[in-house]
Parts: structure tokens; C-alpha cells; sequence
């Protein structure tokens, strides 16, 4: 039975952002399974906590049989390297993309009053939101970071409860494979390296020309990239089943 793959989406988005990524594994036969995080997509209005969240990741697995391999983007990716911290024995491989910065305190409390300029707005940001997505996207993949809708009033929440994240601290706990995968121009790149040194088993891997949403502006090689970790993960896993039956 092949290995199934989770995918968590970032902040502000839904488990339609994965639709690209969702019908390349199934066409090549992988069971996905896009979740929606709390207070986002169909899950607007649930409170968000990191906690809640990596349930969410952990109810996923479970459903497609116990043991997954795990993609999350920006927020995703965070909540995924917590997610494999805390539960080793689900996660067969995982890729952290979009996440390669800490998220200090300053860096938050800068964020956080933005937002609340942004949400003083009378659409609460809605327009500046979709001038972003219509920017910065290409025509399908601002189709499908729109399908589930935006989850307007979510930023506070999710970065208060992000002060308490610790990525280097997972990351090096973790004994699956790890692939962080970042567009080259994405401004949460920052401390790679450091994150890459973290891992106990990583690999780096930049995507030129893309920026923060790299599965969006790039789907087709951050779809070759997942599809290539997922098998490479598959094969390792085969090898060693067969040693030991020997």
C-alpha cells in the first residue's frame, strides 16, 4: 500500500490552496488529504491554538491509517515540524516549506500591529487581500488559495499563539527525512541554514524565482519536488523491510 501524504495550508488560506498538489498524487495513486486548520476554510470561527492545530494534523493521519508523510507551507510548515515532534510515529517524511525563520517576538509584535491596522479597514482587508492574491499569483493558483475562502480575522490568533513555537527545538528531535523547500525570494528564508542544521536527516532545496507561496507560484516543481521526497521515502522504507526479512 502506498504511502499517503497530509498537507496543511498557511495562514489566512484553506485546504484548497493544495488542489494542484492533491490531483498530482492522486493521478500517480497516493491517498491525500488536504485539512483545514482551525478558524480557517470550513473551520471559520473555531478558536486557532498550536495544540488544536496539531491535532488537526494528527486526526488526518490517523484517518488515512496511522502513519503519513506530512507538507505544510509558512503556517503549515510550522504546525507540521510541530506536529512531527509530538508524534514521531506518524510521520514517514515531511516537507517544511515556506517556515525557515524563528518566530521572534519582535518580528511577531511588528506583524501583529499591522494586522490591526488591516483589520480596522471597513472590509476588514478583504480588497487588500485579493489585490495581493491577484499580484502575486498565477490565475490558478489564485483560483484555488480563493476556493475556501480567506480567513480574514485569523492573523491575531495565530500569532500570539506562535510566540510559543519552537522549530529549531522539533526540528532536531525529528528522525524522519525532512525537506525544506523555500522560493528563492521568499522572505521567511531568513535562518535556513540554521534550520537545515537543526535536522537530523535534511536537505534544502530553493526554488528559483519563487516567492513565499512557493506551491502556488510554482506548482509544477514544488509538485516534482514532493512527489520525488514521497518516493525517495517509499523506496527507504521498502530497502529496510527487506533487510530485515533477510
Amino acid at each position: 500500500m502506498s504511502l499517503p501524504v497530509v498537507l496543511v495550508h498557511g495562514l489566512r488560506t484553506s485546504r484548497t490552496m493544495w488542489r494542484a498538489q492533491v490531483r498530482a498524487l492522486e493521478r500517480v495513486g497516493r491517498r491525500a488529504v488536504a485539512v483545514d486548520l482551525p478558524g480557517h476554510g470550513s473551520r471559520i470561527g473555531e478558536p486557532f491554538t498550536l495544540d488544536s492545530a496539531v491535532d488537526t494534523v494528527a486526526e488526518a493521519i490517523e484517518g488515512v491509517g496511522g502513519r503519513a508523510f506530512v507538507v505544510g507551507l509558512s503556517l503549515g510548515g510550522y504546525v507540521a515540524i510541530r506536529h512531527a515532534a509530538r508524534h514521531p510515529e506518524q510521520v514517514a517524511g515531511l516537507v517544511a516549506a515556506s517556515c525557515s525563520t524563528q518566530p521572534h517576538r519582535v518580528l511577531l509584535a511588528g506583524w501583529s500591529v499591522g494586522a490591526q491596522g488591516i483589520a480596522r479597514l471597513p472590509d476588514r482587508g478583504a480588497r487588500l487581500n485579493q489585490f495581493f492574491v491577484d499580484r502575486v499569483l498565477p490565475h490558478e493558483g489564485a483560483a484555488d488559495v480563493a476556493a475556501g475562502g480567506f480567513a480574514l480575522d485569523a492573523t491575531q490568533e495565530v500569532l500570539r499563539e506562535m510566540t510559543v513555537a519552537t522549530p529549531l527545538e522539533d526540528l532536531a528531535r525529528i528522525e524522519a527525512p525532512v525537506w525544506l523547500v523555500n522560493g528563492a525570494f521568499d522572505h521567511f528564508r531568513g535562518e535556513e541554514r540554521r534550520f537545515l542544521a537543526a535536522c537530523r536527516d535534511g536537505r534544502l532545496v530553493v526554488v528559483p524565482r519563487a516567492t513565499h507561496l512557493v506551491s502556488l507560484v510554482a506548482p509544477a516543481r514544488f509538485t516534482r519536488v514532493l512527489l520525488e521526497a514521497v518516493d525517495e521515502v517509499e523506496l527507504r522504507e521498502r530497502a529496510g523491510r527487506t533487510a530485515v526479512s533477510r
